[in-house]
């Protein structure tokens, strides 16, 4: 098995973490020799072994230490070289005396920081970084998006009318879009570590915020309730599921009843500081990184989702549409941008197009405020 192929292993193992393993990020680590696959793993939850350890321990039962020893390794993200929750994995694999190693990138966490790399080599291991690269940087790109940008990779979904409507005027929005939009969406849903409203939404639609599979729930993600006045009762679905299954940003000040009432619920509190009369979303995703969120889905309502892209905080949008028209009277999919220039609009790159049914999912990476002033200036 060449290293690209076994990397591909590890890739898999490594999606099936995605939105279970916060804050560590979601890798996968495949431990072969020649063309048999020895070991595979993937993260556990917070606490629980990692990848490595994970495919070295299954490894090691089932073939046995002689079968390990000068076998390969292929891992999406540099071992650890330190103790936290769990020991060093670095030290793991070279107690194994596995052979070679195979790294997707170098970990950028200061803990880390290419440690965990030369330690292997010191062993005697040899170490090849930047096997498919690309690929297992995306696979950690909510990890990554904390390391250096210090807040939580955030995609926006939307699901519209062809003319960018989410609900009447009267308000009924269910169903804009058809069953395999909606079963995208949760798919969406189970690789993520939070999902978010504002509090408008929470109060319209009263969702539960769940991942499903027809009608078997297979994901429970961090529910995320933007409500600055707290003016969603204790009694929401959101706040069903036991105790911090929601979390709510919320001003400092005031409320000691209805804060009482949702930490009675189970709910967790972080008091945002306010910026004209709203939480400061900067700072409330700052506060979710240090909370241990790496990827979070926002999906309602137009307020919020104006308020982040104002706020230059969203990376990714996915936007489903609807061929139904509903007119001017309905609600827009997002609030002002109050923008003073079209070439100062936010713009998507790296764009694709998906037919689902009747629908189309439009998605792609928010280019850069810095290329929007760019493309503003040239067009003085």
């Amino acid at each position: 098995m060449n290293p690209e192929a076994a990397m591909r292993l590890a890739l898999s193992q490594a999606r099936r973490a995605l939105g279970r393993s916060f804050p560590n990020p979601a890798v996968g680590a495949v431990v072969y020799r020649g063309d048999r696959v020895l070991g595979r793993g993937h993260t556990s939850p917070a606490g629980g072994p990692h990848a490595e350890a994970l495919a070295l321990e299954r490894a090691l039962r089932r073939f046995g230490a002689r079968r390990v020893r000068g076998a390969s390794l292929a891992v999406t993200l540099e071992p650890c070289c330190h103790v936290g929750r769990t020991g060093p994995c670095a030290d793991l694999v070279t107690d194994s005396g596995v052979r070679r190693v195979f790294l997707g990138h170098a970990d950028p966490h200061p803990a880390v920081a290419g440690r965990g790399i030369r330690r292997l080599r010191r062993a005697g291991v040899q170490v090849e970084v930047g096997v498919l690269e690309a690929e297992c940087r995306e696979q950690h790109r909510g990890f990554l998006c904390v390391c250096q940008r210090g807040r939580p990779f955030v995609i926006l979904k939307l699901a519209s009318s062809l003319d960018g409507r989410i609900a009447t005027a009267g308000g009924e929005s269910r169903w804009i879009t058809g069953a395999s939009a909606r079963s995208a969406v949760h798919r969406l849903r189970a690789r993520v570590d939070a999902i978010a409203v504002g509090s408008g939404t929470a109060l319209a639609d009263d969702p539960e915020l769940t991942a499903r599979r027809g009608s078997r729930v297979v994901h429970r993600p961090v529910r995320l309730l933007v409500d600055s006045k707290l003016r969603v009762p204790a009694t929401a679905r959101l706040y069903r599921g036991g105790k911090q299954a929601t979390w709510v940003l919320c001003g400092r000040a005031g409320a000691p009843g209805k804060r009482r009432a949702l930490e009675k619920a189970g709910a967790r509190l972080f008091g945002i500081p306010s910026r004209r009369g709203h939480v400061d979303l900067r700072l409330a995703m700052v506060e979710m990184a240090r909370a241990g969120l790496t990827q979070i889905l926002v999906e309602g309502g137009g307020t919020l989702a104006a308020a982040l892209l104002r706020e230059e905080l969203v990376d990714e949008i996915h936007w489903f549409v609807s061929p139904k028209l509903i007119g001017g009277d309905g609600r827009p999919a997002l609030a002002a941008l109050a923008l003073p220039r079209l070439a100062q609009a936010p713009e998507l790159g790296d764009v694709r197009v998906r037919r689902l049914g009747d629908d189309v999912l439009v998605r792609g990476r928010l280019r850069g405020a810095r290329a929007a002033r760019a493309r503003a200036a040239r067009s003085r």
